[in-house]
């Protein structure tokens, strides 16, 4: 490997939830992925088995917590307890898919708060950092009591659009709720462009939802932009609404591809044109349609896993591509 990482008491290693991307960023890192092994027993049972030694290491285990949930939550826990027994110096929790984050507060009576339930057992387990990509919402932070790098998908979903000459006074960045703003702002600053906000209501129940748009989009190109898209329904009602509302063309982006149900079907019927997305869950090759680009955070994870280890700042990761893209 031509840029071999000097350091040998960095060590990555990678579970099962997605592996290609845990390739990409220990090649930028400029390692080798740590040796270990997890299987099933035929029972359900997980089993974790480290392959070589990491005492006094600085460890980085890579893992979405995506579908199969359970299980590639109850890995992590039980390879963070492998590690500490093994005695690692420090155990840092790469997951740049962070499993029942939208389950963050109590929206209803008797509801648990599941986000927080996953801090405490990863915390519990032995975890000392934790570094995670756009969480759904960023006061999950403050569920843990370590540290915790929260990296935004902004500055490559933004460099996507600017390659593809995506920017300026013809584009309007549009939230699809209130609740993603803040999100669509960021974006707008990179493209130098105007926000637009979709208003849902829902009359009553089972009633279709009534979207209002709040801003100009006639004659524009529209950016959707959220964190996560699971069954697609919002982000699909979306666009096909802007394009109604007289949109020249719309397409979406997100951090996190869920794309759980029928979502695909939605997509491939709606008025987006393309959907960007990265890769912080896995995507199978025959999950890759036609309108789906995939741009990788592999090269931000890198760099931030660098500076942390390097003791520098990881702030710079929030406000530029260049940070990050060689």
């Amino acid at each position: 490997m031509s840029n071999q990482y000097s350091d040998p008491k960095l060590k990555i290693f990678a579970l099962n939830s997605n592996r290609p991307l845990a390739e990409k960023i220990a090649a930028a890192v400029g390692l080798e992925l740590g040796k270990c092994s997890v299987k099933q027993f035929s029972d359900g049972e997980i089993q974790v088995n480290i392959e070589e030694s990491i005492r006094g290491a600085h460890v980085y285990i890579i893992q979405s917590t995506s579908n199969p949930v359970n299980d590639n939550l109850m890995e992590l826990l039980i390879m963070i307890d492998a590690l500490k027994r093994a005695s690692a110096k420090t155990i840092n929790v790469v997951m740049p898919y962070y499993g029942y984050a939208r389950q963050d507060r109590k929206a209803r009576s008797r509801e648990p708060i599941t986000a927080k339930l996953v801090a405490n057992m990863i915390e519990k387990a032995g975890a000392n950092r934790m570094v995670t990509l756009d969480l759904h919402a960023s006061q999950i932070q403050g569920f843990f009591d370590i540290p915790v790098d929260h990296l935004m998908g902004a500055p490559l979903i933004a460099n996507y659009f600017l390659e593809n000459n995506i920017k300026g006074d013809d584009v309007v960045v549009v939230s699809p709720d209130h609740g993603g703003v803040t999100r669509a702002r960021k974006l707008a600053e990179f493209l130098k462009a105007p926000i637009a906000i979709i208003d849902k209501r829902r009359p009553r129940a089972n009633v279709a939802e009534v979207m209002n748009i709040i801003g100009h989009v006639e004659g524009k190109i529209c950016v959707l932009i959220d964190d996560i898209i699971d069954t697609a329904g919002t982000i699909t009602l979306a666009a096909n609404a802007l394009k109604q509302a007289g949109a020249k063309s719309v397409y979406a982006s997100c951090t996190h591809p869920v794309l759980s149900g029928p979502a695909l079907e939605r997509i491939e019927a709606s008025a987006i044109e393309r959907l960007v997305v990265t890769d912080s869950i896995n995507l199978p090759e025959e999950r890759k349609i036609a309108k789906i680009d995939e741009i990788s955070v592999g090269n931000l994870m890198a760099e931030a896993i660098k500076r942390i280890h390097e003791n520098k700042p990881v702030s710079p990761l929030f406000e530029s591509k260049e940070a990050f893209i060689k």
